[in-house]
């Protein structure tokens, strides 16, 4: 069993930058794909951003697309996101799972992730 545990997060004012770690014990996370879903008060847990298990492929919200980039390093077993240009919309509870399947459709559901990790808060001030 794999556990995930973030790091990073903070308050930011608006336009400014955080990068968001994730890293894995208990196994390697080199043969899976990653994601980063957040979720914010009163609001349905979303998709943020993915990326193959290689770090080939990646895949974005369009609410992101251009100002947050998700990056890994199998090496050490870690998972980056980074967030430029933030905004107040952004602010949320800021997760990162482990996929069950690599397969690109299917990244963006949540129910594709067999493992995440407890959280890291983003608050991102006007």
């Amino acid at each position: 069993q794999v556990q995930l545990v973030e790091s990073g997060g903070g308050l930011v004012q608006a336009g400014g930058s955080l990068r968001l770690s994730c890293a894995a014990s208990g196994r390697t996370i080199s043969n899976s794909a990653m994601g980063w879903f957040r979720q914010a008060p009163e609001k349905e847990r979303e998709f943020v951003a993915a990326i193959n298990w290689s770090g080939g492929s990646t895949y974005y919200a369009n609410s992101v697309k251009g100002r947050f980039t998700i990056s890994r390093d199998n090496a050490k077993n870690t998972v980056y996101l980074q967030m430029n240009s933030l905004k107040p919309e952004d602010t949320a509870v800021y997760y990162c799972a482990r996929a069950t399947y690599d397969t690109p459709a299917l990244l963006r559901r949540g129910s594709v992730y067999g493992s995440w990790g407890q959280g890291t808060q983003v608050t991102v001030s006007s």
